[in-house]
């Protein structure tokens, strides 16, 4: 019978199935990542929840704990002195006074019962304002950091040789410190047996890390014999449901945290026999300014040829 009950609990902690969807060629946990995912983890809901919903949350258990204790208060019968017997308007704001430790003077006990209330209830004001306290404080000193990605990757020819080429931009213009990318290519396989995967492959970068990360970052991939992205096509990665996916780390300088960032191409973002438009051009007096209405905008390789591009712009 223990055995049979111990089968059923285990059966009931199993995890339920997630659904894995495709969304505008990205492929997304349904649910994942939500704030509402977890309901059952209180401590991380808390720390990921928006800041209504936790003002919210703080609230109603604010009001909940008083009209509990204010109930507990009503059934001492006249224990609140200067309060009106059975009134629960005045048993609830004493009980308000108490937690916050306000002490206006107005209603006070009169009863060892009303007294070992208020004994609980300031242990309980104690501990609740810990929590609430060091939650408040979690969420503002967690690092945010604001690096915005190219729109669109782009695969061209870069010394004669095919490149994947995508750009990130730092918008607080602070220094992220030892700034490190890694890229990723997620595809679905069938292996010769017939199992299916969802394979994750390296692709190496020609520069992976940066001192300090202040303006732009171009990242290149060459796509060489050796790369998993060799003889790819649209119509390849598309059927793949391929995914660039973009990790980025570092340290913020103004903070002394470390960051961490990710981003996903998608293989309808991944444009062949493109290449970014230049953010960078010289002045006439030699200096050099980064032109950021650009910073999304891709050119397509025919264009070039016909001489329509915008070719004051520098090299970024």
């Amino acid at each position: 019978m223990k055995q049979r009950l111990r089968s059923l609990y285990q059966l009931s902690r199993r995890p339920r199935s997630i659904r894995i969807a495709n969304q505008d060629g990205k492929m997304q946990a349904e649910g994942y990542g939500n704030w509402h995912s977890y309901l059952r983890d209180p401590y991380h809901l808390m720390l990921v929840i928006p800041w209504s919903g936790f003002i919210l949350v703080v609230g109603i258990v604010y009001v909940f704990i008083n009209i509990i204790f204010a109930l507990m208060y009503l059934a001492g019968g006249d224990c609140l002195q200067g309060g009106r017997v059975g009134s629960f308007e005045d048993a609830f704001f004493f009980s308000v006074h108490t937690f916050a430790s306000i002490g206006y003077g107005v209603i006070a006990p009169k009863t060892t019962y009303a007294n070992f209330i208020v004994l609980l209830e300031a242990i309980s004001s104690l501990l609740s304002i810990a929590v609430v306290t060091g939650l408040s404080f979690a969420r503002f000193s967690k690092p945010h950091a604001r690096v915005t990605f190219s729109q669109y990757a782009v695969i061209t020819s870069h010394h004669g040789i095919p490149t994947l080429m995508f750009r990130a931009a730092n918008q607080r213009r602070n220094l992220i410190l030892e700034a490190q990318l890694r890229v990723y290519l997620l595809q679905d396989e069938i292996t010769p047996e017939g199992e299916y995967y969802y394979r994750i492959y390296d692709l190496q970068l020609q520069r992976s890390r940066s001192p300090s990360f202040a303006l732009t970052w171009t990242a290149m991939h060459p796509i060489t014999e050796e790369s998993p992205l060799y003889a790819a096509t649209p119509e390849s990665l598309s059927k793949k449901h391929a995914q660039i996916i973009i990790s980025l780390t570092g340290t913020d300088e103004t903070v002394a945290y470390t960051i961490n960032l990710r981003h996903v191409y998608s293989a309808n973002e991944v444009l062949f026999n493109h290449r970014l438009m230049d953010i960078i051009y010289k002045s006439p007096n030699g200096d050099r300014y980064f032109e950021y209405t650009n910073f999304h905008k891709v050119i397509p390789i025919h264009q070039e040829a016909t001489g329509e591009s915008d070719r004051n712009l520098g090299v970024s």
